[in-house]
């Protein structure tokens, strides 16, 4: 009875090795899986589809320039649809820390999509003589022009996601500034008491600042639609036809799906610099920056419930503690937080790596894509998550925020607009010398009536200026 076979005998430049015969890829992706044994991460699903796209685009553009010849072109073009599908997934195995460039995820892409389209044409796994993986799936092309696309088309198809997430927890913040518009409360500076403002301005000033981050990373994101792809090894586009690279643009359009591609001015820049990735990545650590504020502000506000400010209820989402019963943590913005932390010092190690290219070319784009793509994902996770089990589920303490509000020396300052600056002042000092409100103080004093309070103090005027600076006027003028 024959021995069923468990390799296949491959060789490459530097020798011979035994491939599982089951596998697509080959003996260049095997030698950098045992190479390269030091994360145990893999190149993540948006990078494998962005790079099935580029291979994708590359066949039919140099079929269409009569350079591959149909069947085989049909047969790689499948495998590269396959691969953007997800289908050969598993076989790229290579650790995201790998050689310079990204040349093993190249070749691993390379021999798996030249594998599947040998078998496509009914040969065996390793039969680089009817489709080779350098020769015909990497034709007109190098790892220095391909994966810096790929990475390209990766990020600007996950970020759709993100901003979309971004826009989900914008409206909740909105939402929640029409709900607390009239909860009047003390604001805050230095940590200390201050001017009067409503519970719907801040949150209202959260989802502004998520706003504004969404327009950043938006502007960011056109830059990523410069693409080098043709540029090959350094720029010059060697070993390509004359129309290969336009041609290969309007043929990757249409395979990711993402408009308003266009052809980098400058192909050598496209190779040696990746600014565009850092000015991506400092985006996304800006929204990181404001998310971890927003979140902390919350903390605060929601602290207690009997010892903290108490201004706000964050919803119970699980219990807080092996030991206290009952106490129940703010865990989804402490989680923010950490998914913030992480966002800053991925943008450190791409800002380190963007820095380190080297005449033609940036070795480290590898770490840079990893980083990246990882920043994009759990910031889109993290602000669906915040929204939904957070931010929706806030419930304001008005009675809390009033008392603070009435008893803030912050108010002094709105009384000193009404009754000048001695008698506030006076105001002031009673109020904390005998621990009365300012309002009990006023009233008592004979210095307001309680219907002039309520008035001058209604959240619809105190902390908007035209309304309040026309009813001091009016008092100022009936004195």
């Amino acid at each position: 009875m024959p021995v069923e076979l468990t390799f296949r005998l491959e060789r490459d430049p530097l020798g011979e090795r035994e491939v599982p015969v089951d596998a697509y890829y080959g003996i260049q992706t095997l030698r950098a899986s045992e190479n390269f044994r030091i994360s145990g991460l893999r190149a993540p699903r948006a990078f494998i589809r962005a790079t099935g796209a580029v291979k994708l685009a590359a066949c039919r553009a140099n079929a269409r320039l009569g350079l591959l010849e149909r069947r085989l072109a049909r047969a790689v073009a499948k495998a590269a649809k396959e691969v953007a599908g997800g289908r050969f997934d598993t076989e790229f195995i290579v650790d995201v820390f790998q050689a310079g460039a990204g040349t093993s995820h190249n070749m691993n892409a390379n021999e798996v999509i030249a594998n599947r389209a040998i078998e496509i044409l009914g040969g065996k796994k390793g039969d680089y003589g009817l489709v080779h993986p350098n020769d015909h799936v990497n034709m007109g092309q190098s790892t220095n022009d391909t994966v810096p696309t790929a990475l390209r088309i990766a990020v600007l198809s996950e970020s759709a996601g993100l901003l979309e997430a971004l826009g989900t927890l914008e409206a909740a913040l909105r939402a929640k500034s029409r709900e607390f518009r009239k909860v009047i409360k003390s604001g805050r500076t230095h940590l200390q008491d201050a001017v009067p403002m409503t519970l719907g301005q801040e949150f209202g000033s959260w989802a502004s600042a998520v706003k504004s981050s969404i327009k950043r990373i938006e502007r960011a994101s056109e830059c990523l639609k410069r693409i080098g792809l043709g540029g090959t090894a350094v720029g010059t586009g060697i070993n390509t036809h004359p129309e290969y690279s336009g041609r290969a643009l309007r043929e990757l359009s249409e395979a990711s799906g993402i408009k308003g591609l266009r052809k980098a001015e400058d192909a050598f820049e496209a190779l040696n610099s990746f600014t565009d990735f850092s000015s991506f990545s400092a985006a996304l650590r800006d929204a990181a920056l404001d998310l971890i504020r927003i979140a902390n502000d919350l903390r605060l506000l929601g602290s207690g419930p009997m010892t903290g400010l108490a201004e706000v209820k964050l919803p119970p989402v699980q219990p807080g503690s092996s030991i206290m019963p009952g106490k129940v943590n703010p865990v989804m913005a402490e989680m923010m937080d950490m998914v913030g932390f992480q966002v800053i010092g991925a943008d450190a190690s791409i800002a380190a790596a963007v820095q380190a290219g080297q005449l033609e070319l940036n070795v480290m784009l590898p770490v840079i894509g990893h980083n990246l793509l990882h920043s994009v994902q759990i910031l889109t996770n993290a602000a669906l998550a915040f929204s939904e089990k957070c931010v929706r589920g806030i419930e304001a303490d008005p009675g809390r925020c009033r008392r603070y509000f009435e008893t803030s020396e912050g108010l002094a300052t709105a009384l000193n607009a009404v009754i000048g600056y001695e008698k506030a002042a006076e105001v002031a000092k009673e109020s904390m010398r005998t621990g009365k409100t300012v309002k009990e103080t006023a009233i008592q004093k004979g210095v307001l009536t309680k219907a002039e309070w309520d008035r001058i103090f209604d959240p619809g005027r105190i902390t908007r200026p035209a309304e309040f600076s026309a009813l001091r006027k009016k008092r100022r003028a009936g004195r």
